[in-house]
């Protein structure tokens, strides 16, 4: 019989409540209740000046203009110091010739990336830390994912399932594998019919989203 392991990370879930925080960043002191009101990307990774991590700033900071527009912020976050931050950030910007255009916090106590359950509390290292939450404007989870050290994220999903969550937010609908702005919506208006006679398609109906001018 299997028992819980008392050092296993608290996740907080998809509808809780993100836990709080206050960290220097390469942008100043912030706190994430700074961002109540508009949507955050929240996304860790294992270390400084690593190539995997590099890859994605660069497609963040590429698409850091397609996020604000959605009015949703990107936020950073590492165990290492703000003064590795400032040096990887300026690094990346002379390599790449491009702006980082979003904070990126120091967590060197491993505080932060704890409480959202990016780390055991046995953990000595970053190791284990990919992370990434979407918080909507009242602060509630309402994505993650964890990806190991050696896979990089997509940026383009990640932002097509801020776009996606906003439409089903806005709209009460619900958006359909690989959905897309413009796309078809998952149509439920036949799916209540508990023997589905007379509809041939009840399993998987979708239709153009009508949006009242």
């Amino acid at each position: 019989m299997s028992h819980p392991n008392p050092l296993a990370p608290f996740q907080p879930r998809i509808g809780d409540a993100a836990p709080d925080f206050s960290c220097r960043t390469t942008r100043g002191e912030l706190a994430l209740s700074d961002y109540r009101g508009r949507w955050l990307v929240l996304f860790s990774h294992p270390a400084d000046f690593t190539p995997v991590c590099t890859s994605e700033f660069v497609a963040f900071a590429r698409a850091a203009r397609d996020f604000d527009a959605i009015g949703c912020d990107l936020l950073g976050l590492s165990v290492d110091s703000l003064f590795s931050h400032l040096a990887w950030v300026r690094a990346i910007e002379e390599r790449f010739a491009l702006k980082i255009p979003f904070p990126v916090c120091e967590d060197p106590s491993m505080a932060i990336a704890r409480a959202f359950g990016m780390l055991d509390a046995a953990a000595g290292t970053s190791a284990t830390v990919r992370g990434l939450f979407v918080i909507d404007p009242q602060g509630i989870v309402r994505m993650s994912c964890f990806y190991p050290m050696s896979t990089g994220r997509s940026v383009a999903e990640i932002l097509r399932t801020v776009r996606a969550l906003q439409l089903s937010d806005g709209h009460d609908v619900a958006t359909p594998e690989g959905w897309q702005p413009g796309d078809e919506i998952i149509d439920f208006a036949d799916m209540a019919r508990e023997d589905g006679l007379g509809v041939s398609d009840w399993l998987y109906r979708t239709r153009k989203l009508e949006v009242s001018k």
